[in-house]
């Protein structure tokens, strides 16, 4: 047993007759040695820009308590780099130290997300987020060239238009060898409306584009080329420093749910923007949120198409509403204002009500969709979106829980371990939490077979059958790819 009671990663690996695939590892990109790296591959405007992108948390943590509450500056993360555990330190600071412990970790192959990287896709200015992106791109990928038998890093790839991201995806793809894209989304843009953005107006002025529903771009031509690519779409954005994550004294406070909250955004508008209708081959990724808000939203989905479809908005048509009924229940129930009101109206309790539809010419939601049977959820929801679950979160056995989901869906939960971070203070301890849900009952060893290796196959197999080839699980992971029964069913009785 560990020191903090669990198995170790090889006694449960013992138990296994599976790899293990981790689909959210990250590294500690060291700044001023990467930095320089940086410069050597796209000059002074990308290492300066990239080093300019890492001072935010800094500064405000050098901004007065009392400064940040008039500002609305949120408190940010402090000490979040292991210290007492200073071989973990070292482990993601170094990806060929990584490489060296992922057996002792009990991981098999690991898909390496940034750390820094993760802010550099939202850089405003767009010559300087376009270099960053691709120097960081290139120096990443020579970190992790040697590795790619057990390790792939995650190339950031900027969304602020399609064209950009098409540009940096076929780059890193052809050139590099990326086999794994991390998106931008939602992306943050200027409110039109505001014209004087000086000073903090600029950082509240902005609506958040998710790339999906009622954007600013038609993305796609994006979604095609990931397709032509054998990319699927994965996203680790996140949605701290915004609304109510704003708390200038408490991080955590900040902290909690902004993935989940990106990554409910992004998923909503995929989804009713009907990109997983137009393009069922792909697959998408949400990362580190957890898959608690996805079940949510499916079941709120589904609620809320039940209620505002295209048919059952024809119950709520006020041209349909029983006037004479009505004043004859305002005589016998109602007030004496109520029943002159509704006299003065011809009965209608809102004249206007009719026309007041918001100047839409399609009053379905869900058009887009064109849900018309129970099998078009499993299709445009639970099959393609695939929701990134860190190991000591209980709720990831709602995913596969029994009649816990509509129609009794799975949902595809992905087993992502954060090393790197400070919410894994040691190392040796996720893939033991992750395990507690089979000794804990909560699901089964057929589930934790779907949870940490066979659904990570899917997300990233589906489109790129090739993309395990030559790494340490190809005979396993082929497997799963061959496999004729998704994990993602709906019961026949449902």
């Amino acid at each position: 047993m560990s020191a903090n009671g669990h198995s170790t990663p090889s006694q449960i690996k013992a138990k296994l007759n599976h790899p293990v695939v981790d689909a959210d590892g990250h590294w500690l990109e060291y700044g001023p040695v990467f930095s320089e790296q940086m410069r050597k591959v796209g000059g002074d405007l990308a290492a300066d820009a990239f080093l300019a992108s890492q001072r935010t948390t800094k500064e405000n943590l050098n901004t007065p308590i009392e400064e940040r509450r008039r500002r609305r500056v949120g408190q940010e993360g402090f000490w979040s780099r292991q210290a007492v555990n200073t071989r973990d330190r070292a482990t993601g600071m170094f990806p060929r130290f990584l490489y060296q412990r992922l057996e002792e970790l009990g991981i098999d192959f690991a898909a390496i997300y940034p750390t820094a990287g993760l802010r550099i896709p939202r850089i405003a200015d767009d010559k300087a987020r376009r270099a960053v992106c691709h120097s960081f791109n290139v120096v990443t990928a020579d970190y992790f060239r040697e590795f790619g038998d057990r390790m792939t890093p995650a190339a950031a790839i900027p969304c602020h238009t399609p064209e950009e991201a098409i540009e940096e995806l076929e780059f890193c793809v052809k050139h590099l060898g990326t086999k794994v894209a991390m998106f931008t989304s939602p992306v943050p843009r200027p409110v039109q409306s505001v014209t004087n953005r000086d000073g903090d107006v600029a950082r509240f002025a902005v609506w958040y584009d998710s790339i999906g529903l009622d954007s600013a771009y038609d993305y796609d031509p994006l979604w095609k080329k990931c397709i032509e690519l054998g990319i699927a779409p994965t996203f680790h954005t996140g949605a701290s420093r915004q609304g109510l994550r704003n708390s200038a004294v408490n991080f955590t406070y900040n902290h909690v749910g902004h993935f989940a909250a990106s990554g409910h955004a992004a998923a909503k508008a995929i989804f009713l923007g009907g990109v997983t209708r137009r393009f069922p081959q792909l697959r998408f990724g949400f990362l580190e949120g957890g898959v608690g808000w996805g079940c949510m939203l499916f079941g709120d989905l589904i609620g809320h198409w039940d209620k505002r479809n295209a048919k059952a908005l024809e119950y709520m048509d006020p041209r349909k509403l029983d006037r004479a009924l009505l004043q004859e229940m305002a005589q016998k129930y109602g007030y004496e204002d109520h029943i002159s009101a509704l006299k003065a109206r011809d009965g209608w309790p809102d004249p206007d009500a009719y026309g007041l539809t918001g100047g839409l010419p399609n009053l379905d939601d869900f058009s887009a969709c064109q849900i018309t049977k129970k099998q078009d959820w499993t299709d445009l929801f639970v099959t393609p979106f695939y929701f990134g679950c860190e190991a000591d979160d209980k709720a990831n056995a709602w995913a596969f829980k029994q009649g816990a989901n509509p129609f009794n869906a799975r949902l595809n939960a992905i087993f992502g371990s954060d090393i790197g971070h400070f919410d894994v203070p040691d190392m040796m301890d996720v893939l033991p939490e992750a395990y507690e849900l089979v000794d804990d009952g909560l699901i089964t060893t057929d589930d934790f077979r779907d949870f940490t290796f066979a659904n990570a196959v899917r997300l990233w197999g589906a489109g790129n059958p090739k993309f395990f080839e030559g790494t340490a699980v190809a005979k396993a992971a082929a497997a799963v790819l061959a496999e004729a029964a998704s994990p993602a069913k709906v019961s026949a009785g449902a």
